[in-house]
């Protein structure tokens, strides 16, 4: 069934994405990555005999991969075209899906910004807080650490006096 799955999965690639990844899965399924559209797709064994189930989702930042957002059984004797019609809008089902609606896009800091609820006023921001000036010095040691460092050589050298200076050695 690996095999079968291998092969179909090969030649929906090439038709999808020219740039693309094959590879396999823990489950035993095979899966596809368009790094360059952020999306996947990965077709896994079913308990039918020439069947796979097809599931398609997003990649996210980092290369990561969102959980499948749609999923349908497919038959593997269909021809390869028909395959890539379903994953064609399979994909076109997820890039909806990732599609922000109004309103929920980034916010002025970069994070993705909240609807506001009906009926609420929306708050007031805060001032950012005043990041504290470098103190000037503080990437040198400082007099707390030289006085540790000062004891432990003491400790140090006191005991090696004990073990090696006494006169009998």
């Amino acid at each position: 069934m690996y095999a079968q799955l291998r092969e179909t999965a090969a030649e929906l690639a090439g038709i999808l994405w020219r740039e693309h990844t094959v590879y396999r899965e823990r489950g035993g399924g095979v899966v596809i990555r368009g790094e360059h559209v952020r999306r996947w797709i990965s077709l896994a064994p079913t308990g039918g005999k020439d069947q796979a189930l097809l599931r398609a989702g997003r990649i996210l930042d980092g290369g990561t991969t969102a959980p499948a957002r749609t999923e349908v059984v497919v038959d593997l004797t269909a021809p390869v075209a028909e395959l890539a019609t379903v994953c064609r809008r399979m994909l076109a089902e997820v890039a909806a899906a990732a599609d922000p609606g109004p309103g929920s896009g980034p916010s002025r800091s970069g994070r993705p910004g909240k609807a506001p609820k009906p009926g609420k006023a929306p708050k007031v921001g805060k001032a950012p807080k005043a990041r504290k000036p470098p103190r000037a010095g503080s990437r040198h040691t400082g007099a707390g650490s030289w006085v540790v460092l000062v004891l432990v050589g003491i400790a140090v050298a006191a005991w090696v006096y004990s073990v090696f200076g006494s006169p009998g050695y």
